[in-house]
């Protein structure tokens, strides 16, 4: 292993001030704002309703309290939606039916009404919270193609495996937002180590990711052969000459995305192409022919 540390290089850096673009989940503050405003929306929708009723007799007013309901849904998602719909539901019967400011409710009709009401106020709901996770979704993955097409570009047009390392760490740190290490090894020898994040590889990964390597397949942290192993490895094949790479991303147990594999994979195809170029520089060799 002395000899193996001998021959790194390492190149840690800090994190990318970049968004994460896999998503995460809102934070209880979030969630809570979400609410408070579904809470003040509903409010506002009974003062209309009220005041609408009051002054005049027209159909359907209980349709006031669907307003919140969308805006809940599309701005805060389907629990806040979902609280909206309740809420106008129990504020339609207190505030509109008879016996007014009771929910006790008198007349079989009002109370299809209110049923009807929370009814539309689910589906609604549930249109607005898939419509805004669709559109979410299409960001996202137009945000992502775009970071991987300017990858691709920068990591091709690289000199040397040095650079292609650390563009590649550096793209995937922006990518999953976690500490990331990227090594190019060498007839079964880590050669060379490039990381972002500030987790510097010990003993126990550079294992795992020789295992990962020999055995051409995913190593996730904690689970056999990476017990020890702080870091997920996937490896990329070797190109030419016996050189090929791992890449390890170190999630923090509770915030693993569902399924990295996609992204990984694509940025490791990159990297492979990079790193096949390097022993086959087709444009500088076709340059040369002329």
């Amino acid at each position: 292993m002395a000899d193996v540390e001998s021959k790194l290089q390492r190149d840690t850096t800090p994190m990318p001030d970049a968004d994460p673009l896999l998503g995460s989940a809102p934070s209880a503050a979030s969630a809570m704002a979400g609410y408070l405003a579904s809470f003040a929306m509903t409010v506002v929708a009974t003062v209309v309703a009220v005041g609408i009723d009051s002054g005049m007799t027209i159909p359907n007013v209980s349709l006031v309290f669907v307003v919140p309901v969308i805006i809940a849904g599309v701005t805060f998602g389907l629990g806040p939606s979902l609280f909206s719909a309740v809420l106008g539901a129990l504020a339609y019967n207190f505030f509109l039916t008879e016996p007014r400011y009771t929910l006790v409710v008198d007349d079989p009709a009002n109370i299809w009404a209110i049923c009807l009401l929370f009814l539309v106020g689910l589906i609604v709901s549930g249109i607005a919270f898939t419509s805004k996770r669709r559109a979410t979704d299409a960001a996202l993955l137009r945000r992502q193609a775009t970071m991987l097409q300017g990858y691709a570009h920068d990591v091709v047009a690289a000199d040397n495996t040095k650079a292609i390392a650390s563009i590649t760490s550096q793209a995937l740190a922006a990518l999953f937002q976690v500490p990331v290490v990227v090594m190019l090894v060498t007839e079964g020898e880590v050669v060379s180590v490039n990381g972002v994040g500030g987790v510097e590889p010990q003993e126990a990964d550079f294992e795992a990711a020789r295992s990962s390597l020999e055995m051409g397949t995913v190593a996730r942290a904690g689970i056999y052969p990476a017990l020890a192993s702080r870091f997920d490895f996937w490896p990329v094949a070797a190109a030419v000459g016996g050189q090929g790479a791992v890449i390890g991303l170190a999630f923090a147990p509770d915030e693993r995305p569902s399924a990295p594999d996609t992204l990984v994979d694509v940025v490791g195809s990159v990297l492979a192409l990079a790193l096949y170029n390097q022993h086959f520089p087709v444009g500088r060799d076709a340059r040369s022919a002329r």
